[in-house]
């Protein structure tokens, strides 16, 4: 009773190294089974991403609108016809006239602003300027545009837009001014309010 025991023994028959050939070719073995399954369970999840984002954007191609034409022009333009010397007579050269008739029929309003090359403000200068005005509405007219979107107005003297001293600058000033306006004007009612 009074002798210490021995120590365990071991039994050296079934001990094997850790790093052995054959273990470390198993472990790689193991690794590389385990990296292939992630890899062709992560290419699984991806093609399926893949197919249900394309369903969707085909879904969404299918309700989205039909893609609508720009939007027209807004711009208001102003155009002039010019006129010979103490003349009403309307010539336009034919591709510039097609051109201005397309934009006058597409016009929410037009004004018409009759003018000549005086000086001063005389009866026969206010004739000539009214009947400019009142040629180019019977063109436009004549040419198919609506004429209740036409306005005409005439200012004999005045406003020139180029130099009056000058024959080529006379030239340029005896016109009628053609304002088209893609929109048409609003009109609003102003409230006056009480005096205090």
């Amino acid at each position: 009773c009074g002798s210490t025991p021995k120590p365990p023994t071991v039994d050296e028959s079934q001990k094997r190294p850790a790093n052995a050939a054959a273990a470390v070719d198993l472990q790689v073995c193991k690794s590389e089974l385990h990296n292939t399954r992630i890899v062709v369970h992560e290419t699984a999840r991806l093609a399926e991403t893949a197919s249900a984002t394309a369903t969707r954007l085909a879904l969404l191609q299918q309700m989205a609108p039909a893609p609508q034409p720009p939007p027209p022009d807004m711009t208001n333009t102003i155009q002039s016809v010019h006129f010979a010397f103490g003349s009403v007579e309307v010539k336009v050269p034919a591709p510039t006239a097609a051109a201005l008739i397309e934009q006058a029929k597409a016009a929410a309003l037009i004004t018409l602003r009759g003018r000549t090359d005086g000086e001063i403000e005389l009866p026969a200068e206010s004739r000539v300027a009214r009947e400019r005005a009142a040629a180019v509405r019977a063109w436009l007219v004549q040419s198919g545009v609506e004429p209740a979107r036409i306005r005409t107005t005439w200012q004999p003297v005045g406003d020139p837009i180029a130099d009056n001293a000058t024959p080529d600058g006379r030239a340029l000033n005896r016109r009628v001014e053609i304002e088209m306006y893609r929109a048409a004007p609003k009109v609003v009612a102003l409230t006056m309010s009480p005096q205090m």
